[in-house]
């Protein structure tokens, strides 16, 4: 009888610590992963990205009296829940042009998370935005 209620119990234990592990968020943690099973995605795809940034940029006029262009890259995190944190410049042009990039970036609507593993995650990206005269 002993032998019975120890393997019931052994065997209990097992079962709950199944679903704990199972309950696990990968979200949950601050990890940001850069490359994941599936990436996040702007509301609409990579063009409705393109299109974005392209109707909320605004040239900064002191860059467009001193022909300032250039790509700068900018790089952010996509939170698990869609927001952007972290935001920084990959590659400076002009900090004039990078203010402006940071604030389209920091505009943005809520994107669509990359996930792992079917869980959403927080995943690195890097955007390119041009300024062209």
């Amino acid at each position: 009888m002993r032998n019975i209620v120890l393997i019931l119990l052994i065997f209990t234990s097992f079962q709950l610590f199944s679903q704990v592990k199972e309950e696990i968020n990968i979200c949950d943690t601050s990890a940001v992963f850069i490359i994941v099973e599936e990436m996040p995605e702007f509301p609409g795809g990579q063009g409705e990205l393109h299109k974005f940034i392209a109707q909320n940029i605004q040239y900064p006029p002191a860059a467009r009296e001193n022909g300032i262009q250039g790509k700068i890259y900018v790089r952010f995190v996509v939170t698990c829940d869609g927001s952007i944190e972290r935001i920084s410049i990959v590659r400076k042009v002009d900090d004039l042009l990078e203010a402006e990039s940071i604030r389209v970036i920091k505009s943005m609507p809520k994107w669509k998370p990359g996930k792992q593993r079917g869980q959403p995650v927080n995943v690195w990206y890097t955007a390119p935005i041009i300024f062209v005269l």
